[in-house]
């Protein structure tokens, strides 16, 4: 049965269901769901995935992996990114709240007001992120940030920027800026390879703890929500701990690489 399960979905389905399992082995639908869970099969789950394409995949993996294991002296290494198109989303009516037996109510329905970018930069060493919300996510607004983050660092500091493939990001005016400023370094995550910019993680948390569950009559009330969750954020920020090392993701990616398509990667 679980071989079944495993080998692909039925010729008639798109996944495997208990009831449909049950029919196919003869086996009663109670039997078949303790197995599922004891072997932790989960046919009706999907998790999504992409591989890089990046011909420079293994170097950057090293360089940023070790950026974030073994950090350089004197030098402050910022994860940054944009966050862009936040909307500013006003419920039409107010928030029934959570009770006992029930759960939070809100209306399905939602007013828009606008949207804002966030920009930040997560301080590795600390946890701490230095944020800057702009109407517009163009080249000018990131090297305004980039001009933001340059006053916030000591300037007797080292600044290692890793960021990932967005066009801004490699504007020819971002490059000219940089290049004048022998401090900075930029490290460049692989093609399809968010997942190695630690702050995507810290998006995360503003989203379900700040912005998801808002409900917002303009986007300065939204900016100033955002505001006051990073000055309360960077009161008690501690910093994420990375432990997987460059060996030991590439070998995972090397397995998926097979396992998809027989090659090697």
């Amino acid at each position: 049965m679980i071989n079944t399960a495993l080998q692909g979905p039925p010729p008639n389905a798109t996944q495997w269901t208990v009831r449909a399992m049950a029919e196919q082995t003869g086996i009663s639908k109670s039997t078949v769901q303790r197995w599922f869970e004891l072997f932790g099969v989960q046919p009706h789950r999907q998790k999504t995935f992409k591989l890089s394409n990046d011909p420079f995949f293994v170097e950057k993996v090293r360089d940023i992996v070790g950026l974030y294991l073994n950090p350089p002296d004197c030098a402050v290494v910022l994860c940054v990114d944009e966050k862009s198109q936040i909307q500013a989303l006003e419920r039409t009516q107010p928030l029934l709240p959570l009770g006992l037996g029930y759960v939070e109510g809100v209306t399905h329905d939602y007013i828009r007001h606008g949207t804002t970018t966030l920009f930040a930069a997560l301080d590795v060493a600390n946890g701490e992120v230095i944020i800057q919300c702009k109407a517009r996510h163009r080249h000018q607004e990131f090297l305004a940030f980039l001009r933001h983050v340059d006053k916030a660092v000591p300037k007797e500091l080292d600044v290692h920027l890793i960021v990932d493939n967005y066009a801004t990001h490699k504007h020819a005016k971002v490059k000219a800026w940089l290049a004048r400023r022998p401090r900075f370094h930029v490290h460049f995550t692989p093609t399809y390879a968010s997942w190695l910019n630690l702050v995507e993680r810290w998006f995360g948390i503003i989203t379900q703890q700040a912005i998801r569950r808002g409900s917002f009559s303009k986007v300065k009330t939204l900016v100033q929500r955002i505001d006051q969750f990073v000055k309360h954020y960077n009161a008690s920020s501690r910093p994420f701990v990375w432990t997987a090392t460059a060996d030991s993701i590439l070998a995972k990616v090397e397995r998926l690489a097979l396992l998809i398509s027989g090659t090697r990667y």
